[in-house]
């Protein structure tokens, strides 16, 4: 099973138009996240990512209750 997690994006990095990168902020960790194939996201909005890709943008409020969600589930120690 997959797991995608969100994270809220900090910084962009577009220097590259072939990879589109962003630091992305997941509770106490920050990871670089591919966004290249999501449109239309800037600093501040959240997105969903596995391994490493942003699957899709989410809203805040849809963020947050998956964060609370698998803070309860003990999914994860830096949430």
């Amino acid at each position: 099973m997959c797991l995608a997690i969100p994270g809220q994006i900090i910084s962009i990095d577009d220097s590259n138009p072939e990879m589109k990168m962003a630091k992305v902020r997941f509770g106490e960790a920050i990871r670089e996240i591919c966004i290249q194939w999501l449109n239309d996201v800037s600093i501040g909005d959240y997105i969903m990512a596995h391994v490493g890709t942003a699957l899709s943008k989410v809203d805040e409020e849809d963020a947050k209750f998956t964060l609370d969600a698998l803070r309860e589930m003990g999914e994860s120690d830096y949430l």
